[in-house]
């Protein structure tokens, strides 16, 4: 237990400093985190932590959902819902596709190890991109788009994981197979987002017949964690009932500023400081640790030109997801511009989502060592180089 608190605030002073360092430099803070766990693990000072996939999934992750979630708000979503879950979800299975037949094709993968590796790295990850539009207070119509396909392609991807590592054969299945697979899809999905609601609904039933701020700001926790906790207990989407819980109570009570609210005025500005604050620990911890963890891996297998090929094929894939489907709204109420488009494909980046389903592979799974290794590349890339040069397509793109 000491040595978890020792950990902790270590990794959290390095976040301060990271902090003011990245301010200076005006670097990505997401960026500056890494390349900081990445020199903290050569240099061997002292700090000893290990990446989980449950830390990421059961600590990590539903805050930082639910904390984007409160912030979008419905009108806003409901008038972009089209593009939203064409990109989030026809998106996702193209993406996965086009990186999957590519690593067997020209890495020689097994079928199976390249469609588990395709289906987690498909997806953006929000913990990733959200924190990146916070560096570059990007704000409007560009940064909806990003972070609400972010956040529903999670889900997405999440959920073809679940189906992929349940034994499901998708290619060449059977009528049979195939509704069971439908009926998991059903089940998984719609049950996430059930419970996300019942959730949310609890929760506000409960802010409503209080006017203390910290009750409220509890309730919400209770939600965002609760939410995740009991949809993954039941075996159903975690992500997309955290997603659904945030999104009700975000609409319903914390952005809502008229007198139908549920929550007092000084209840939201209090819970939206909160989950800001909340948001700001878990990216800084789960960054720091993703460069710590990668300084001490071994890239022999599969390989650094391995990993070159199979970054160029996440690029790929999503450029094959973004420009084609953004066509299709072109003569219409939706169209997207063609530098928004840039920072649609660009600003894709992967982060602890696919990590952690990377690490819940099995470790006596054929190919475990290079999904892994190749999942960490791929971040880490998206992280630094597309972290580092995405101000310019923001720039551009305002």
């Amino acid at each position: 237990m000491d040595t978890i608190v020792a950990n902790t605030i270590d990794l959290l002073v390095a976040a301060i400093l990271v902090a003011l360092v990245a301010r200076r430099l005006r670097l990505p803070y997401t960026v500056g985190l890494v390349i900081a766990g990445i020199g903290l693990a050569l240099t061997q000072a002292g700090v000893n932590v290990v990446l989980t996939h449950e830390f990421i999934l059961d600590v990590i992750l539903p805050p930082l959902l639910f904390e984007a979630a409160i912030n979008i708000r419905w009108p806003d979503l409901r008038r972009d819902a089209l593009p939203v879950l064409t990109l989030a979800i026809p998106g996702t299975l193209i993406a996965a596709a086009v990186v999957s037949t590519g690593i067997v094709l020209v890495l020689h993968w097994p079928l199976r190890s390249a469609l588990l590796f395709g289906v987690l790295i498909a997806a953006t990850d929000p913990v990733a991109v959200i924190a990146m539009f916070k560096d570059n207070h990007t704000e409007g119509r560009l940064r909806l788009l990003v972070e609400s396909e972010s956040l529903f392609n999670d889900g997405v991807a999440a959920v073809l994981f679940t189906l992929a590592t349940g034994g499901m054969q998708l290619m060449g299945a059977t009528a049979p197979t195939w509704m069971e697979a439908g009926k998991t899809l059903l089940l998984t999905a719609g049950g996430g987002i059930a419970i996300g609601l019942i959730c949310a609904g609890a929760a506000l039933l409960l802010v409503g017949r209080t006017t203390d701020r910290m009750v409220e700001s509890t309730l919400t926790t209770v939600a965002a964690y609760g939410s995740f906790l009991l949809a993954d207990r039941l075996h159903a989407s975690g992500v997309l009932s955290t997603v659904a819980a945030g999104l009700v109570v975000g609409t319903v009570a914390v952005l809502r500023d008229d007198e139908r609210s549920r929550m007092t005025q000084r209840g939201r500005e209090f819970v939206l400081a909160l989950w800001e604050f909340i948001a700001f620990i878990a990216n800084s911890l789960v960054f720091l640790m993703i460069g710590v963890t990668v300084a001490g891996l071994s890239f022999a297998r599969p390989g650094l030109t391995a990993c070159a090929i199979i970054v160029g094929l996440v690029l790929l894939g999503r450029a094959l997801t973004v420009y084609p489907l953004c066509l299709l709204f072109y003569r219409s109420r939706w169209k997207v511009p063609a530098w928004s488009q840039h920072v649609l494909w660009w600003g894709g980046l992967r982060g602890a989502l696919g990590l952690a389903l990377a690490l819940s592979l099995p470790p006596d799974m054929a190919f475990r060592n290079e999904i892994l290794v190749s999942t960490f590349a791929v971040v880490v890339f998206s992280v630094i180089v597309q972290g580092l040069t995405m101000p310019f397509l923001l720039r551009r793109a305002a």
